[in-house]
């Protein structure tokens, strides 16, 4: 029974990063999933995969698994670059592929 914590990274489908502020405990799972033969479902017996906990801070997270006796794998997050964008860039003149309309 081993855990991950990690900060989960921002949506691409959203602008902002609301839901990427707290750090998540998640267990990995014990044994590979099986389909199904009648239906085709994919299922699992090993009912841990379905926990989700958030944690406000990292600290919290790894408190909360040594206090319970979870092994756990600490995942950090990756920098993000901020790329400056300008909508003016679309319209300059020279651009490499030479966009009319």
């Amino acid at each position: 029974m081993v855990a991950r914590i990690f900060k989960p990274a921002k949506t691409a489908m959203q602008q902002g990063r609301a839901a990427s502020r707290e750090w998540v405990l998640e267990f990995e799972p014990d044994e590979p999933r099986s389909i199904e033969p009648l239906m085709g479902w994919t299922s699992s017996a090993d009912t841990k995969t379905q926990i989700h906990m958030t944690f406000a801070t990292k600290e919290e997270a790894i408190a909360y698994a040594t206090r319970q006796g979870i092994a756990f794998r600490l995942i950090e997050p990756q920098p993000g670059r901020v790329r400056p964008k300008s909508y003016a860039d679309n319209f300059k003149f020279g651009r490499l592929d030479r966009w009319t309309h």
